[in-house]
């Protein structure tokens, strides 16, 4: 999707991360030290507790280059970047590990929920993003011209049209990638890896409200996350209490792209039009990948669909607020709710 709707990330997701502390905060020997930076179109926190500022410091420089890295790669917009590259030619030779990596996974997450995850829905979501030259927008067109437009780009639609073989990724003609429902959740497994590699054993990436921990706080309580409402920021609702774990959310909100709220920007990619009846998702599982992949299949989804589905994967926990703001939770969410 377009960058300006992954500007609205931190006002749409709200999901605000509840430290208890301050930066600088003495727990022992280990202190709490963080920062945040604007990256990936939205903001980036990265903390971790160490002996001092400067260790800190080259600690969370490195997994600010680790992210830059992978921002480099996975986006649209900028010429530079392979996932550009490759929507522009269909063809990349050589590409980065990380490249391979995302889109394996966009793969294994395409078949775990049923087709519902899908990074080729690109075509799609060009269709409706506005465009300050075209005498009518696609959302203003009849229905019957629209219905056409669609079944035409649903043909160039799927993620088994990408294909991996002999150092090489092709894309079949007329499709295009979008790892924005991935990138983010992968970029933070990433940089926890390299941090839990230079000897951290507690440390959080926040990516625009999506929150991936490592370990507990040396004290050995746990993180918490809370979940807020987007319309009114004074009303949590729910704190979820985790360990090692991701919580990553995905959801509507005020995200359209036609003015009258009819075409949302999350899309069923089996219809190739705006997923009804789900507000938001929230998954907790221990891969940030994976919760920012089912965060978007489960939207598309629905909410009976993609319950159905949380409750068939061990270790993981989801929390869906449906259209009417009513909220549903999966059997085992629960022991994330009570510290």
């Amino acid at each position: 999707m377009k960058k300006t709707l992954h500007m609205f990330a931190f006002f749409i997701l709200m999901v605000l991360l509840s430290l208890q502390m301050c930066s600088g905060c003495s727990t022992g020997r280990l202190e709490f030290f963080d920062e945040t930076r604007d990256m990936m179109d939205t903001y980036i926190r990265i903390g971790v507790y160490t002996e001092n500022r400067e260790k800190a410091q080259e600690i969370i420089n490195a997994a600010f280059t680790r992210i830059e890295e992978i921002e480099l790669v996975a986006t649209i917009y900028d010429s530079a970047g392979e996932a550009f590259q490759l929507n522009e030619t269909g063809f990349l030779e050589n590409p980065a590990d990380d490249l391979i990596e995302m889109l394996n996974y966009s793969k294994e997450y395409f078949d775990l929920t049923g087709g519902y995850f899908d990074i080729t829905v690109q075509p799609l979501l060009d269709l409706y993003t506005f465009d300050p030259n075209a005498e009518a927008q696609f959302w203003d067109l009849d229905e019957e011209t629209r219905t056409a437009r669609i079944n035409e780009v649903m043909n160039c639609v799927g993620t088994d049209r990408i294909i991996i073989e002999n150092g090489t990724v092709r894309l079949l003609e007329g499709t295009k990638i979008t790892l924005g429902g991935i990138a983010k959740g992968y970029a933070a497994d990433e940089a926890l890896k390299l941090i839990a590699g230079k000897g951290i054993t507690s440390a959080l990436v926040d990516a625009g409200g999506d929150t991936k921990t490592l370990g507990s706080k040396p004290d050995g309580s746990l993180w918490n996350v809370t979940l807020v409402n987007p319309d009114d920021t004074t009303e949590f609702l729910a704190d979820f209490y985790v360990s090692g774990m991701a919580v990553m959310t995905s959801g509507n909100y005020e995200r359209y792209f036609s003015p009258d709220k009819k075409a949302s920007h999350i899309l069923n990619p089996k219809t190739g039009m705006s997923a009804p009846g789900t507000t938001s998702v929230t998954i907790i599982t221990k891969s940030g990948t994976m919760a920012d992949a089912l965060a978007t299949g489960v939207m598309a989804m629905g909410t009976e669909a993609g319950l159905a589905l949380i409750e068939t994967l061990d270790g993981t926990e989801a929390m869906i607020i449906d259209q009417d703001l009513n909220i549903h939770k999966s059997s085992g969410l629960s022991k994330y709710m009570n510290q």
